[in-house]
């Protein structure tokens, strides 16, 4: 896995043969962030990062100049790895929660300017989180919501969608 851009661009982590997870493509991800840019300046926001898996949205965040990042990750052995890949850049601005984030969204009292969410594609409440997230007020006025998600899940009828896209079995839809 790698960091695309950044003052971390370049950097490699190796992802354990025993995860369970697979980081987002680097293919995938760039094409995400490339739209994104049209949409959001990563420099000095507040961003939260939902199953976080491998930390790759995390580490990607931080090193486009993320003020703040919120990590959630459920999976003790995941959110060790996540913890020991922000540990080698020494970057204070990753805040690493280790819980269920449905449990967590139900607590937070914080706002972000932007929410990405990459849940286990075959997670049964998938077509949930987008009004988990937007009905919350989780979201500062203009923030960006990103769910990532499989070719059978359609979100292009939901009120607040703005933008979807395909990469390849990667799909993204992005809200307001």
């Amino acid at each position: 896995m790698r960091i695309i851009t950044g003052k971390y661009k370049g950097r490699h982590f190796e992802i354990p043969h025993t995860f369970k997870a697979r980081p987002t493509t680097d293919f995938a991800k760039e094409g995400l962030f490339n739209v994104l840019n049209g949409y959001i300046d990563f420099e000095g926001i507040c961003a939260l990062d939902l199953f976080s898996g491998t930390g790759s949205i995390t580490l990607e965040l931080l090193s486009r100049g993320c003020s703040r990042v919120v990590s959630v990750e459920k999976d003790p052995f995941h959110y060790r790895v996540i913890e020991e890949f922000v540990n080698r850049l020494r970057d204070e601005n990753a805040f690493l929660v280790r819980g269920d984030v449905f449990k967590f969204l139900s607590s937070l009292r914080e706002q972000f300017d932007f929410i990405f969410a990459d849940p286990p594609y075959t997670l049964p409440n998938i077509a949930d989180i987008p009004d988990i997230v937007l009905d919350h007020d989780l979201l500062l006025p203009d923030g960006i919501f990103v769910l990532e998600h499989g070719k059978k899940n359609d979100f292009s009828a939901h009120p607040r969608i703005i933008d979807h896209r395909s990469y390849g079995s990667v799909n993204f839809s992005i809200f307001r």
